[in-house]
């Protein structure tokens, strides 16, 4: 298994990278969409396929989406077995009221938080990181 396993080194290192486009979350009926030009990601679900993408690519498919995100990346290459990772990424938000919906990618977990939100969610990222270094 490839990628961190230490929960407090992977904390202690912490970096983020902003991806500079908004995104928007849609559900689909139609699971026919597919990657690429603005799509990012895709969930099947029982009730229809989610799809993240660019809010310009739900503007150009006629898509509407009621969320507006920033995407935020955890640079650090975390295992698929590591443990607490997540977790403590989610409460660092939730203690500041940011909501945070995570997608795990094999290399790297991202974070869609509100636009509006999105400065000070990097803010307590940087926090956490700082409280995890050592002394």
């Amino acid at each position: 298994m490839t990628g961190e396993m230490d929960v407090r080194l992977m904390l202690s290192t912490l970096t983020v990278s902003r991806r500079p486009e908004i995104y928007t979350m849609v559900s689909l009926a139609d699971a026919g969409i597919a990657i690429g030009d603005g799509v990012e990601a895709l969930i099947s679900e029982a009730e229809g396929t989610t799809a993240v993408m660019t809010q310009h690519a739900a503007e150009r498919l006629g898509a509407s989406g009621d969320f507006e995100a920033c995407w935020l990346t955890l640079d650090v290459h975390s295992s698929l077995e590591a443990v607490g990772l997540t977790a403590a990424v989610a409460e660092a938000l939730a203690d500041d009221d940011i909501p945070c919906n995570v997608l795990a990618g094999f290399h790297h977990d991202h974070l869609l938080v509100p636009v509006d939100k999105a400065d000070r969610a990097l803010e307590c990222l940087a926090e956490l990181r700082a409280r995890n270094s050592p002394s």
